[in-house]
């Protein structure tokens, strides 16, 4: 692993923070906190390379810092993507020392621009070179991943390859990946997909919806075709997500008492699901509170984001004129 002990993140402030991107990625974040200087940003300009609404962007944007926040996320380590407008600078130039042909095999680029062939924005095509200016205008080291991001990160670490050659120095380290255990949540309607807020609401569950909401969407998760309780062949997908979530809950006595009951056949579905209901509605009650006290006071808490962006641009400002002065840009 790297010396560097830098993290970069980011997340779209698209949809809701459902369960899903909480036990996936949040949760995760909250703990590289305590070891790592920490670097985590709400990536507004990603989110428009799909169709977008301006007033929405906005709205959903502050939504999620303060939902970040009511997660444990620390302020200082929290910023706006578009609060820092370096990114898209290095973007620009980073665009010129990336290869046409590696961003048309992007399998994102491929999956997402097939859902929409009338308009395929050019932003779409060249938004995992922005990824990369994200990453090295802090000069981070490690990057938290998921299998879906591999080809994203490689492309960074060839990118900084080639302007690291055009420099005749190491000046970007070439990040490396941070592979930490974090669960998959799968969609409770449809346990073959993974929980998204883009498949519609009974495909995700909200961290801040009501109990009762919570409740009635783990009742009616799927499980599968059979009786009630285990049986002798492999688990199902659906059994084997509620049993994810109940892990993901931190309710590790609960899970392993159903696993035992699940393997001998004695297990009730009912159970199962009142359970894994129970770990859900406490996790998302303790998020709820702190996010109730935040939202008391949101001028104050924008006002910290702001600083805290202010304070993180102070950085990109450093990396850029090294670029410039590398590139032999007036500055």
């Amino acid at each position: 692993m790297s010396q560097n002990k830098t993290i970069l993140s980011g997340i779209q402030p698209t949809g809701k923070l459902h369960f899903g991107r909480y036990f996936g990625a949040v949760e995760n974040w909250k703990r590289l906190q305590e070891e790592y200087d920490c670097l985590y940003m709400v990536v507004n300009y990603h989110a428009m390379t799909m169709p977008f609404e301006a007033k929405k962007l906005a709205e959903n944007t502050w939504e999620l810092c303060f939902n970040l926040l009511a997660c444990g996320i620390k302020p200082e380590n929290l910023f706006i993507q578009s609060l820092v407008p370096e990114h898209t600078e290095l973007n620009w130039i980073l665009n010129c020392f990336s290869s046409y042909g590696q961003l048309t095999r992007m399998t994102q680029f491929k999956d997402k621009g097939g859902q929409n062939e009338d308009f395929i924005s050019a932003g779409l095509l060249t938004y995992p070179v922005l990824q990369a200016a994200d990453i090295l205008i802090y000069k981070a080291g490690i990057v938290p991943v998921g299998k879906d991001q591999e080809q994203h990160l490689e492309l960074t670490r060839d990118i900084a390859q080639r302007f690291n050659n055009f420099a005749g120095k190491e000046f970007f380290p070439v990040p490396e990946a941070l592979y930490t255990k974090v669960p998959k949540v799968m969609s409770t309607a449809d346990p073959t997909r993974k929980m998204s807020a883009s498949l519609g609401d009974k495909h995700n569950i909200d961290v801040f919806a009501d109990e009762k909401r919570i409740r009635k969407q783990i009742r009616s998760a799927v499980t599968d075709t059979g009786g009630d309780g285990g049986d002798a062949g492999a688990m199902s997908a659906g059994v084997a997500n509620l049993f994810s979530l109940l892990d993901a809950a931190g309710r590790s006595d609960e899970h392993a008492a159903l696993m035992a009951d699940y393997e001998s056949g004695a297990l009730r579905y009912a159970d199962l699901k009142e359970t894994v209901a129970d770990g859900l509605v406490n996790v998302a009650k303790n998020i709820q509170e702190r996010l109730t006290m935040l939202k008391s006071d949101r001028r104050a808490v924008k006002d910290q984001i702001k600083q805290s962006s202010w304070e993180i641009r102070q950085r990109a400002q450093e990396t850029m004129k090294e670029v410039k002065g590398i590139c032999g840009l007036v500055r």
